[in-house]
């Protein structure tokens, strides 16, 4: 049975863009894949913790060996990543702060990065390669060649060297200029922002179609 980890980063709440494009994402998931399943997880409403001392000593010691704290961080670990295994395909959304990642989305990140788990711990291969990993990145502004802020973006370009040890390769949809309708000096760019939200609604809605699900 089709199985989908789905996750939003945004601390938007409903006025949130990523969260309605991943919501519309998982929805054509669920018409093209009738049966499926699907695993939600909130890291913005409800983050994973960073990896502290613990945390990160539990991934250099055998479970025997751990303390109590070092025990409970790992089985988070345990938990995040046989998410990411069971799962056939994963949607995150990816709001860009502070021209970086969300600290939540870079904590699961962290997460996931588990020899023995995630990682073979004899070769180094990645463990959870062959999922269909979209990403539906938000930004406020414009990003891209030729803008004052071309190259100001480092949470796309990141995400894939971040994930990468584990075998994981994202595929990326992304919507731009989302402050335009609330910020007055981006008042002009509005018909702009709305070309690059119904680009990327397109490109979500072209996702899955039974005929993909069944091929």
């Amino acid at each position: 049975m089709a199985h989908l980890l789905h996750l939003d980063a945004s601390i938007q709440g409903e006025r949130s863009v990523s969260r309605k494009l991943t919501a519309r994402a998982v929805a054509g998931w669920r018409a093209a894949h009738p049966g499926g399943t699907v695993t939600y997880r909130d890291l913005g409403r409800h983050p994973v913790p960073h990896l502290d001392e613990a945390g990160g000593t539990a991934r250099l010691l055998p479970p025997g060996q751990h303390t109590p704290a070092q025990a409970a961080s790992w089985a988070l670990t345990q938990q995040l990543v046989k998410e990411v295994r069971d799962a056939d395909t994963i949607v995150l959304g990816l709001p860009l702060y502070n021209y970086g990642v969300p600290s939540s989305v870079k904590a699961w990140v962290d997460h996931l990065i588990a020899p023995g788990l995630s990682i073979d711990s004899a070769t180094g291969d990645g463990l959870l390669g062959g999922t269909d990993f979209v990403v539906i990145a938000s930004r406020g502004g414009g990003y891209g060649e030729g803008t004052p802020r071309e190259g100001w973006d480092h949470a796309q370009p990141w995400l894939p060297h971040g994930v990468s040890l584990t075998g994981l390769a994202p595929r990326f949809i992304t919507v731009e200029l989302t402050l335009a309708e609330v910020q007055p000096a981006m008042a002009e760019l509005i018909p702009l922002a709305a070309e690059s939200l119904a680009t990327a609604e397109q490109a979500i809605d072209g996702l899955w179609t039974p005929a993909h699900a069944m091929a």
